[in-house]
């Protein structure tokens, strides 16, 4: 994973090379047998990986809050890939109706993986913690409570508030996070119209606070004590906001302002969570896609099913996990600030590459152009 070979016949190439010797104490496994052992292989052990290197950058102080000191655990739902032909016993299935040769429609089934990932947003580092697998017949909040449940008995004190996109503005959601005592926090889409009514009702006669987030000049409407949600437990927050920003067109060089609402229901008093802290926790919510999903698809092969097995895909992906989040950590904890300014991390990542081929990676990162 950290060589980012991209697949095991990939890895299997590298066998000739006395690295690996060196590494395993003996030589490297073929594809067929590493395939085969990644059906079995135990998840809880790589989870514990996980959990020693949060640990790690815990007692190493690198794991600060924001600026607004709370500690923001992200969830959201990742495909990992798609197939007609290619399935098995933990298949997710659809109906997939296209055009066929002659105009008319062909019904297909398409088998998938998807999983709910969680994120750790620190300040200046992201850490992905665990994911969990949706099963047949249920939907991603039920896989979602599952993960949390256990993130909650490894992780008991690492985040304040759970964030979710709009999905996950559910009663049974909300209700399942406050009963672990966390606060909740997700996108408001217009699938809850009582809620949305009367915040309309009450937007004429709320000031609205002015405010900057990322080059956007922000309005905020911020009002607490909402009960037209009565399935969740506590009255709840609502903010909304109209963002403006002036974008530079690349083909015209015309300036032109651009204006996106965004509206957020949460648990967080203001007490605890003021109104620019709402839009900031908000916003990195996207992080999970961007630094996350994003990266680990188009740069570290995540799509990539190594066996098709629903075990042994968790398990891969898993894995994945810990090599993103020790690569992260060596890059910002590890590395000067001079040598990252001069290198890419596609750089550093050939580095590490060439060190496991040789056998050493201190000896090889040593001898790396400075």
């Amino acid at each position: 994973m950290l060589t980012r070979l991209g697949s095991l016949n990939a890895l299997e190439q590298t066998k000739a090379g006395h690295g690996w010797t060196r590494w395993l104490g003996g030589s490297l496994p073929s594809a067929d047998t590493i395939g085969r052992v990644f059906r079995s292989v135990d998840l809880h052990a790589i989870r514990q990986l996980l959990h020693k290197i949060y640990t790690s950058l815990k007692r190493g102080k690198s794991l600060a809050p924001p600026a607004h000191g709370l500690m923001v655990l992200v969830l959201d739902g990742h495909e990992s890939h798609a197939s007609y032909d290619r399935s098995c016993s933990g298949c997710l299935t659809r109906t997939i109706t296209s055009k066929g040769p002659d105009g008319e429609d062909v019904a297909r089934t398409q088998f998938y993986h998807r999983h709910v990932a969680a994120s750790l947003l620190a300040r200046d580092q992201n850490i992905l913690l665990d994911l969990e697998p949706i099963r047949s017949g249920e939907d991603e909040i039920a896989a979602a409570i599952r993960l949390i449940d256990r993130l909650l008995e490894h992780y008991p004190r690492a985040f304040d508030v759970v964030v979710g996109d709009g999905l996950y503005a559910r009663a049974d959601f909300f209700n399942a996070v406050l009963n672990h005592g966390k606060q909740v926090m997700a996108v408001l889409k217009n699938k809850e119209r009582i809620l949305m009514e009367d915040l309309r009702n009450l937007l004429p006669g709320v000031a609205p606070v002015e405010l900057e987030h990322a080059g956007a000049a922000v309005k905020a409407w911020d009002m607490e004590g909402f009960k037209s949600w009565p399935q969740v437990k506590v009255p709840v927050r609502v903010v909304r906001t109209m963002e403006t920003r002036r974008v530079t067109r690349q083909r015209t060089g015309e300036v032109e302002e651009q204006t996106s609402e965004w509206i957020w229901v949460m648990s967080l008093p203001k007490t605890q969570a003021p109104t620019r802290a709402v839009v900031q926790i908000g916003h990195r919510r996207w992080a999970i896609e961007n630094e996350g999903f994003n990266e680990a698809v188009n740069h570290w092969h995540a799509d990539h099913v190594y066996t098709h097995d629903a075990h042994a895909i968790q398990a891969f992906i898993l894995l994945l996990f810990v090599a993103i989040n020790l690569f992260h950590a060596f890059w910002r904890r590890n590395l000067k600030p001079a040598l990252r300014s001069r290198f890419t991390k596609k750089h550093v990542a050939a580095q590490v590459e060439a060190a496991f081929r040789n056998g050493d990676l201190a000896i090889a990162w040593a001898r790396a152009p400075t």
